[in-house]
């Protein structure tokens, strides 16, 4: 497999498995994974930025089922009443109040995209195709950019194991429930394993519930929690980390891989060792009661 080349796994084509999940009212739409070519530096901007746009909503919305926010929201206004004596001022405030609250999160998040913007996604082939061991992907559909990955191998001599760090995975909001996700993921891991890499890890927000669905789904193992930045302790939004085990060399030619279940096949396994042993419990239970009674 030819990493630099233009075609990183040739055409990829939705499966059956992937096709099930998407909504049967929309079309099949082809796409196909490769490396990243300076032609799609400004899709990859506008990806990038409006997907963090979209989590703009459920941010602000966790904030204002904040404790503090709750407490302070009438706690203000009812205040400014029995001081005041005036309503229309414990409106004005409460609106202004949510206002705040809006455009805190909104800052917060345009602050990070402009830091993402003048940095990494400046020039992307400096960031991630000039250093061994690094790749950013992108889902190619109808000459359009749909879908992005990046990954640079993680510099932390604390950590003995060789890791590769996955993040900007994103898909476009039209293009989602079609498997691209999962495949770009996949070609992540598959670059990683290629490449030596012990594992892969990631952190995602605690909020993005679908994200963290899926990388349990694919065998993602949770190993803590941290704070981004002073901004999401405040708004207590913390990131989870995740990390994928890879087999190692002498693994692969034994066939023997890392098995991960997700978590129903975990519980459904879980149940059938209960029911196995209380089949048992009640077997033997019967058998001494034959030998001490019958079989005398």
């Amino acid at each position: 497999m030819r990493w630099g080349s233009e075609e990183v796994c040739g055409q990829v084509w939705l499966s059956l498995v992937d096709a099930d999940l998407r909504p049967r009212s929309l079309p099949m739409t082809p796409y196909h994974i490769r490396q990243y070519q300076e032609r799609d530096h400004k899709q990859v901007q506008d990806l990038f930025c409006r997907g963090m746009e979209e989590h703009i909503p459920t941010a602000f919305l966790h904030a204002l089922l904040l404790p503090r926010t709750l407490l302070l929201l009438p706690g203000v206004p009812t205040a400014l009443v029995l001081v005041s004596g005036s309503c229309l001022l414990a409106l004005m405030c409460s609106f202004f109040l949510l206002l705040f609250l809006r455009l805190f999160v909104k800052q917060s998040s345009k602050k990070f995209v402009a830091l993402r913007l003048r940095t990494d996604l400046a020039d992307t082939t400096k960031s991630y195709l000039s250093e061994p061991g690094s790749c950013f992907l992108v889902a190619e559909s109808v000459d359009q950019v749909v879908g992005m990955a990046a990954a640079l191998p993680v510099k932390d001599p604390s950590i003995k194991r060789k890791q590769l760090l996955l993040f900007h995975l994103s898909v476009s909001s039209q293009h989602r429930r079609q498997g691209i996700v999962k495949v770009l993921v996949r070609t992540v891991l598959q670059f990683a394993q290629d490449q030596g890499y012990s594992e892969v890890v990631l952190r995602t927000a605690v909020l993005l519930r679908d994200a963290v669905a899926l990388y349990k789904g694919m065998g993602f193992q949770k190993t803590g929690k941290s704070f981004f930045n002073t901004t999401a302790k405040l708004l207590a939004v913390p990131s989870i980390h995740f990390m994928y085990p890879l087999p190692s060399t002498q693994e692969q030619e034994l066939g023997s891989f890392p098995m991960h279940l997700p978590a129903s096949s975990s519980q459904c396994y879980h149940k059938q060792t209960l029911i196995l042993k209380w089949v048992i419990k009640v077997y033997l239970s019967c058998s001494l009661e034959y030998y001490l009674f019958d079989g005398v």
